[in-house]
């Protein structure tokens, strides 16, 4: 901490590092600059390019240059209602949408705005804990278990909810889920809903892999909830666009007291986001033939791959299930105890080093997302293929359940990767 005339670190800053997610990226490109070979399994982000139609529309607005309204684009915030009531079911208004740089920068400005605990599920994505410590904001977690599938149980949140009742609180849940790649049945969905209604609770829905659902069956829990959840998505992991930075919010109406806040304090920050991309959003949520199949190819590449790496890890030894959606995995290897001990590995954080260091294959340990420090967990993004040619691949094959595309010639750099990673576990 630094002292005297410049001043002193804000308190709440203390500790804090690079995002995790990044720093692994960054230490990654680092060792490649070196001459090694690496296997990055650790950034999630999607390996596809954005379609085609969608590119287009960016370069026919690519002379858009006024600010545009804070709220966002109102033919793009139409989109996104109407994309919600298409794909979800969900009655969404486009006076209810907020558009902002990115679905974090969004989730950053629900907390300044609303004083209240965030609830966050136990593990949870890397940036939404440090976000609640920069905003000041207390956080909750809620424990899940690794038999059901990391996923956390209404009767569990009611429990942490009851010790003190009617205390304002914000349920941070992210569905098909990274780390976990699992996502919620409806009836879970169901039984959560009611939970936070009973409790006075709102709901952050991050819904940001919801189109990479693997059996394109997504369900919002704004269904079960209208009146008390927020729904976030984006275009970075379905549609390719991360460095767009393009984030989502619908709001329900009753909280428009929080839609009309978080515009306020968005017009004192970033103003608006750029208006080339607002404008080709609209196309990339237009549900087109050509969205709609390269959706199709994407979910399957994904869903076979994860299935295989599944595979290969539990033939290992590690427990891990297969995943519903998105592209991670929460492998656990404490089933391998005996052997990582006998080589000196107690912690995640010490697996996932020496797997780098002694094979190349860069993950993060699941303390990164909330796990305790000594539980061999680990998250591994299996996406570190070439997503173009995984795609032409997968078309020439017809149809997306034409055989098993985690054979694509494309993806072969994963699955050397994960071949490095479960030799090493067998030691």
């Amino acid at each position: 901490m630094r002292a005297g005339p410049i001043g002193e670190l804000a308190p709440q800053l203390h500790g804090l590092g690079l995002s995790a997610t990044l720093e692994i990226n960054e230490r990654s490109n680092a060792l490649i600059s070196e001459g090694r070979e690496v296997y990055k399994l650790g950034l999630g982000q999607s390996p596809f390019p954005v379609p085609d139609c969608v590119v287009a529309a960016l370069q026919r607005h690519a002379g858009e240059k006024d600010y545009l309204p804070v709220r966002g684009l109102p033919a793009l915030r139409e989109a996104v209602a109407n994309h919600q009531r298409r794909v979800c079911g969900v009655k969404a208004r486009a006076e209810d949408v907020l558009i902002g740089p990115g679905s974090k920068e969004l989730l950053f400005l629900l907390q300044v705005v609303y004083d209240a605990q965030l609830v966050l599920p136990n593990p949870s994505w890397v940036s939404y804990e440090p976000q609640a410590r920069i905003a000041g904001r207390e956080v909750l977690w809620v424990d899940s278990q690794r038999e059901d599938k990391w996923r956390i149980q209404a009767e569990e949140l009611d429990r942490v909810a009851s010790a003190e009742p009617g205390r304002p609180r914000v349920l941070l849940l992210n569905y098909p889920s990274n780390p976990t790649g699992a996502t919620y049945s409806r009836a879970q969905l169901q039984a959560i809903a009611e939970v936070a209604r009973a409790h006075g609770m709102l709901i952050l829905s991050d819904e940001i892999y919801g189109e990479l659902h693997h059996e394109g069956d997504h369900v919002s829990i704004a269904s079960y909830y209208p009146e008390g959840t927020i729904i976030s998505g984006g275009l970075s992991k379905w549609c390719g666009a991360g460095g767009w930075r393009l984030g989502t919010f619908v709001l329900a109406p009753e909280l428009r007291w929080i839609t009309d806040a978080m515009a306020a304090v968005a017009s004192e920050t970033f103003t608006s986001v750029s208006a080339p991309i607002q404008y080709a959003a609209i196309e990339a949520l237009s549900g087109n033939e050509e969205i709609t199949r390269y959706l199709a190819l994407s979910r399957a590449i994904c869903r076979d791959l994860g299935r295989w790496v599944a595979t290969e890890l539990r033939g290992a030894g590690a427990s891990v299930d297969d995943p519903d959606g998105g592209f991670y995995l929460f492998p656990d290897f404490e089933p391998l105890s005996e052997a990582l001990d006998a080589r000196g590995v107690r912690s995640g954080s010490e697996l996932a080093r020496r797997c780098l260091e002694e094979t190349g294959v860069a993950f993060l340990p699941g303390s990164c997302f909330g796990r305790p420090a000594s539980e061999r967990t680990a998250r591994l993004a299996y996406v570190n293929f070439d997503g173009a040619q995984a795609l032409a691949e997968a078309a020439q094959r017809g149809d997306e359940n034409a055989g098993d595309l985690a054979e694509l010639s494309a993806c072969e750099s994963t699955r050397e990767g994960v071949r490095r990673l479960t030799d090493w576990l067998r030691g």
